[in-house]
């Protein structure tokens, strides 16, 4: 039933969803403008959509600035001078704004979402923390308009804010121009003040005569304009689908770091030796030969079944559909294995190519079940990880120290393992902050974390999910807390399930407690 949202490599069998979404045109890409910032290479990349409103909202209202930080970035946008300046390193980029990206416009009613979240073939919804969340809250607005629709009350007057409530609270309210929801902020009652003209920035309440407070974020400031929380729009979308009033108050910002800690009160994790690893550039050895690793895990299969090789897609009882394509002495395209615990079978051949394709560190994954065979090892540049003890608790573990983890690493040069060798490579937010609760099942995830780093399989370089820099670090598959005191932004605590979670991550990158006890 998912077909029409799906999509699937042209020789592969994995699916995935796919969605679109919906923009007001009076938006950013309603309007065709994006904005794009200006990388090492001299490229332009373009924000994420969500970042492109945030930055033409502000632009449209004249703010001199913008603070990023709000949605997780730590990043200033001068208008003036067009430009972005990390406000950590105070490094400055080139700044632009297109205008030639107009997206189609769609008539009519919002179409309803067809594809996310579900399962990646299954139909089943999605695990992640974004899913769970928007189900949930789905769940919870549409159990409390059932029950309103049995009690069948009369129709109620529309929301007003409490009198005499904190400047700055949020009034949604149903709407056919942005997905459902637009969001308005309702100032406190008190002394009118005169209307402002069109396009002049808002004022502050607690600045004489409304001006800008000086050092404070325009977006941030009370005061009426539109809400850009990414989380707040959401929960408001989802509730004011259900025919809510919500009031939201001014965004809170994500509690990314604990309060300062003293040499003193740092101590090292019990039960884990030492404080600090580090991984060097990794030395070529000689290659192993591709044929002799795919044999040390195989069983040859004289009669093999009439189904298809997912590597290939040609019938096991045919050639090899590398034929022709890729030769090794001694193995024959129609020849047909089984791997050793698994059980599933391919074309030796087409073992041989995926294996040439890959890391060449002398294991083997199947592609079907994604069991290892040897020991994975990843492509992370070299840099140090720090772990120890903190006098601080995580929120849902208040009895409990915390063990922060500290991941470090420079900027330097792509090696033969890398997307693209000899080329430089960003590595951007570093030092990174991770957190685990001093517990038995944080330890153990901290001791295969560790496990993980030692065999580079906690970063890679690739191209960024957040920002679209190519040629950057980034995470490989394992994630990790690096809010301290809040969830806002899903990457914090309380999270029930994170750590049993992670632990299923840190398997299926071949890395378990029996493993690193081996």
């Amino acid at each position: 039933p998912y077909c029409a949202d799906l999509q699937a490599r042209p020789r592969g069998r994995t699916m995935r969803p796919v969605r679109r979404n919906f923009y007001d045109p009076s938006s950013a890409p309603g309007k065709g403008i994006v904005w794009e910032w200006e990388n090492d290479g001299g490229a332009w990349t373009a924000y994420d959509m969500d970042i492109c409103i945030t930055i033409q909202n502000a632009y449209e209202k004249q703010h001199p600035w913008l603070d990023l930080s709000s949605l997780g970035f730590c990043y200033l946008i001068y208008f003036n001078s067009m430009s972005q300046m990390n406000r950590q390193t105070r490094r400055r980029r080139r700044l632009r704004r297109r205008l030639d990206l107009a997206y189609p416009l769609t008539v009519g009613s919002i179409p309803k979402s067809q594809s996310w979240p579900v399962g990646a073939s299954s139909g089943q919804p999605c695990s992640c923390q974004q899913c769970l969340l928007v189900n949930s809250t789905r769940a919870a607005s549409n159990a409390i308009l059932a029950s309103q629709r049995r009690k069948a009350p009369p129709a109620p007057p529309p929301p007003q804010p409490p009198p005499g409530g904190p400047a700055g609270t949020l009034a949604v309210r149903p709407s056919a121009t942005f997905a459902g929801a637009a969001l308005w902020a309702a100032p406190a009652a008190g002394p009118a003040e005169p209307a402002q003209p069109p396009g002049a920035p808002p004022r502050s309440p607690s600045a004489p005569g409304g001006a800008p407070t000086p050092g404070q974020n325009n977006l941030n400031r009370p005061g009426p304009q539109r809400a850009t929380s990414v989380s707040a729009r959401m929960t408001g979308i989802l509730l004011c689908a259900a025919g809510l009033p919500v009031c939201l108050t001014r965004a809170p910002k994500p509690i990314l770091h604990p309060p300062p800690v003293s040499k003193s009160d740092v101590k090292p994790v019990p039960g884990v030796p030492g404080v600090c690893r580090k991984t060097k550039k990794k030395h070529l050895k000689k290659s192993k030969n591709p044929e002799d690793v795919v044999r040390r895990y195989m069983q040859k299969v004289k009669n093999p079944p009439d189904e298809d090789c997912t590597i290939c897609m040609e019938r096991l009882v045919t050639a090899s559909g590398y034929e022709g394509v890729l030769r090794h002495k001694g193995v024959r395209p129609e020849l047909v294995g089984r791997l050793g615990r698994c059980g599933h079978m391919y074309h030796l051949l087409c073992l041989v190519a995926m294996y040439s394709n890959g890391n060449k560190d002398g294991s083997l994954q199947c592609p079907t079940c994604k069991a290892i065979y040897g020991e994975k090892t990843g492509t992370q540049p070299p840099g140090k990880m720090e772990f120890h003890l903190i006098p601080h608790s995580l929120p849902g573990f208040a009895d409990t120290q915390t063990i922060r983890i500290v991941y470090d690493i420079p900027t330097g040069i792509q090696g033969p393992e890398h997307p693209n060798p000899g080329k430089k490579f960003t590595a951007r937010g570093f030092p990174r902050h991770c957190y685990l609760p001093n517990n038995e099942k944080g330890r153990k995830v901290l001791r295969l974390l560790i496990t993980a780093w030692e065999r580079r399989l906690i970063f890679t370089i690739g191209t960024s999910n957040t920002t679209g820099e190519s040629d950057t670090v980034v995470w490989n598959e394992i994630h990790h807390k690096t809010e301290f005191g809040s969830n806002l932004t899903g990457h914090g605590y309380p999270d029930a399930s994170y750590l049993d979670n992670v632990l299923a991550e840190l398997t299926a990158q071949g890395v378990s407690e029996a493993v690193a006890k081996a």
